[in-house]
């Protein structure tokens, strides 16, 4: 397989993944992906921006997630986002840690 056909088939895949997360599976909780599956949403919207960057293209944190999430961050968390128990909060905090670095404050 060539490396242009390589990127075609993971940009599908990428934009497949997307597609299931924010059309067909709304109702799972970013929370929730990133303790099972350590990684959420917000992951897929930085992987992008540092891959933007890397290639010398300018790219908020914002601009990304609305290009992950497709609408604004803050609109998809109150149309979606259901409140965290404290245990799920513990639990994500420890994959956070885990996956990411220092748990977010």
């Amino acid at each position: 397989m060539d490396a242009a056909t390589k990127t075609e088939l993971e940009a599908a895949a990428f934009r497949a993944l997307v597609h299931h997360l924010m059309e067909k599976r709304p109702d799972v909780q970013n929370i929730d992906l990133m303790t099972l599956g350590g990684f959420c949403r917000n992951c897929l919207s930085r992987w992008y921006q540092e891959a933007a960057e890397a290639r010398g293209l300018a790219m908020t944190k914002d601009e990304a997630r609305e290009i992950v999430y497709g609408m604004p961050y803050a609109a998809w968390v109150a149309q979606n986002q259901t409140e965290a128990t404290a245990d799920k909060k513990a639990a994500f905090a420890e994959a956070f840690r885990q996956n990411v670095g220092d748990a977010p404050s």
